[in-house]
């Protein structure tokens, strides 16, 4: 296979500072933040409205890439399971995906809700959720 290179477009601004704060999904009482752009995105932003859902694509970049399997949830309880059956951010190529809520907007910024990346988490990429694939 080729190597290939993501480029950050931005970075989370997040009261969350450290992965112990942070909770395992976002509808588990997490909390607002921002995506801080990049300048030279900013027209990428253009058709994105407050009320709009989207899908944050992040990489998380405190996560270990050697991971192939975990106890769901951290849970030793749980019976160990492949990574690409669970949410672990520990895995071979640790993409976020994060459904939130465009809260506003201010210039290259972007206020969303629940989010649960820690602070400094970079973006790789935005995009929307499609009527066809919202919860009826």
């Amino acid at each position: 296979m080729n190597d290939f290179v993501l480029e950050p477009i931005g970075s989370i601004k997040s009261p969350l500072k450290n992965l112990d704060e942070a909770p395992k999904q976002g509808y588990e009482s997490a909390p607002e933040a921002w995506i801080e752009l990049r300048k030279e995105y900013a027209p990428a932003m253009d058709g994105i409205r407050p009320g709009d859902a989207i899908i944050l694509i992040t990489w998380l970049h405190r996560a270990s890439r050697n991971v192939l399997k975990v106890h769901p949830r951290g849970e030793e309880r749980n019976p160990l399971t492949g990574v690409f059956a669970t949410r672990s951010p520990d895995r071979p190529n640790p993409l976020g995906l994060h459904r939130v809520n465009v809260l506003a907007i201010d210039g290259v910024r972007i206020k969303v809700g629940p989010l649960e990346a820690i602070d400094g988490t970079p973006v790789v990429d935005i995009k929307p959720v499609l009527s066809q694939s919202q919860d009826a």
